[in-house]
């Protein structure tokens, strides 16, 4: 079966092209000029923009936390990343105390093989780690996933110690770590002190308070010089705050590399979010916390300068009924919140159309630049012959209203509901299957795993 999309725009990170794709298959066989081709079907784009599919290269399906699991797994969360147009997801597979790496990614299998609407790979979180851990991470590296995830707080952090070892063997492997970066003893610290001196943690307006910018920004900081004593690039993840962001200015200015992953949660909600009545406010907890909105238009400025390199969802979604277990002590909510479909429509909503980023620029943060650097380009986050053919016909005009009752996720409410958007993925092809029209879903379960090693 071939395809051939004529009258669009191509978008790539280097500029926008009135360009014609050819598909055959599952794979971009040409892209030109005034294509023309015998037998092929004609998808006529006259007026929409071509982008590569997108990748959300940070998200929680199927994952056990707070003594729940996630309201999307596999399922539902992967068809509501398709219905916004991205076709490749990078989803953390975590490693609990006692496995092995082979171990905790068969786990990670079991949840999403055969359940995926979207393409799918791994970054592998780190808590457990020896010897055995050490060696067999050759293996994993070479031919399962080259990314992985190390958290600074929660049950599943690493010390100091730890950090250095696990970042020195992934530079002898040419592996990647992503971080999350807060303070964990600071946290603890005001947790305890919120409780003696309320004697309670109902009031979720308290909830910031508990997790400031300067926790972030100490262990950005801290993350930063162990890297640096290694001699190695990381990621840090959901970067959130101005704090933050100049400890990693400071760290470039003496010539580091440090890649930065923020969301839209960071870049368009604020923490007012947790003055509203506390059944509602609890929706909104997520980690790190929503931050005073002056944060806002630093790490939109950053976007614009090149300074960030990815936006990601942290889709980790709960339901209303799940996020009450902090009815009585917020700190027992589960953290995160939805957004797998609405990624893409925000950015183009609050960047493009409000000249914050240019067009090549999303395309660059929610496309190109972390199918680079998680080790996926060509075959993803480009439209180039060779790749993948996974492609978003775009329509810049159409105006649509985001709400919970329309959107695919298994979660019963939306963040940004009554939001009002002009522009959407129309046509999302996985693989050169129309899989996605108009934020309906066409083709279920057909995405396929994908293997970013450094093979």
């Amino acid at each position: 079966m071939k395809l051939l999309f004529k009258g669009g725009k191509v978008v790539s990170g280097d500029g926008t092209k009135k360009l014609d794709i050819l598909v055959k298959g599952e794979k971009i066989l040409a892209v030109g000029e005034n294509l023309e081709f015998k037998d092929a079907d004609i998808i006529d784009v006259r007026g929409k923009l071509l982008f590569p599919g997108f990748i959300d290269a940070h998200t929680h399906m199927a994952l056990e936390v707070s003594n729940t699991v996630t309201a999307d797994k596999f399922d539902t969360g992967t068809k509501a990343e398709l219905a916004g147009g991205t076709t490749c997801i990078i989803d953390y597979a975590t490693q609990y105390r006692g496995e092995n790496l082979r171990e905790a990614l068969n786990n990670w299998h079991q949840k999403a093989d055969g359940e995926s609407s979207c393409d799918y790979a791994f970054h592998l979180a780190l808590t457990d780690w020896n010897e055995n851990i050490s060696r067999e991470l050759e293996e994993i590296v070479n031919e399962e996933t080259c990314s992985f995830k190390l958290y600074m707080t929660y049950d599943t952090m690493v010390d100091d110690e730890t950090m250095y070892e696990i970042l020195s063997r992934l530079k002898e492997l040419g592996g990647i770590a992503g971080v999350h970066c807060e303070n964990d003893g600071i946290i603890k610290a005001r947790l305890k002190e919120l409780q003696k001196t309320k004697g309670s943690r109902i009031d979720v307006s308290d909830y910031p308070w508990t997790r400031p910018k300067e926790a972030e920004a100490e262990a950005v900081s801290r993350l930063l010089r162990i890297a640096k004593c290694v001699d190695t690039p990381v990621v840090v993840v959901h970067l959130s705050t101005a704090a933050g962001y100049r400890e990693i200015l400071r760290a470039r200015e003496a010539g580091q590399k440090v890649y930065v992953e923020t969301c839209p949660q960071y870049l368009l909600m604020d923490e007012s979010k947790y003055m509203l009545p506390f059944e509602e406010a609890r929706h909104y907890m997520i980690a790190p916390p929503l931050r005073k909105k002056k944060n806002q238009e630093i790490l939109w400025q950053a976007l614009k300068e090149g300074r960030i390199h990815t936006i990601a969802t942290d889709h980790c979604s709960f339901t209303k009924e799940q996020k009450m277990a902090g009815a009585k002590d917020f700190s027992r909510t589960p953290c995160g919140m939805p957004g797998a479909e609405e990624r893409p429509a925000l950015i183009w909503q609050f960047g493009v159309n409000e000249k914050r980023i240019t067009v090549e620029q999303m395309c660059q943060y929610l496309s190109e630049n972390p199918a680079k650097l998680y080790k996926l380009y060509p075959e993803k986050g480009a439209l180039l012959p060779g790749s993948d053919a996974d492609i978003v016909v775009w329509d810049p005009d159409e105006e649509w209203t985001m709400t919970a009752e329309s959107q695919q996720s298994a979660c019963d409410y939306c963040p940004m509901e009554g939001t009002k958007i002009r522009g959407r993925a129309q046509q999302v092809y996985l693989r050169g299957q129309l899989a996605a029209l108009n934020g309906q879903i066409l083709e279920e379960k057909t995405g396929v795993y994908v293997r970013h090693g450094v093979k």
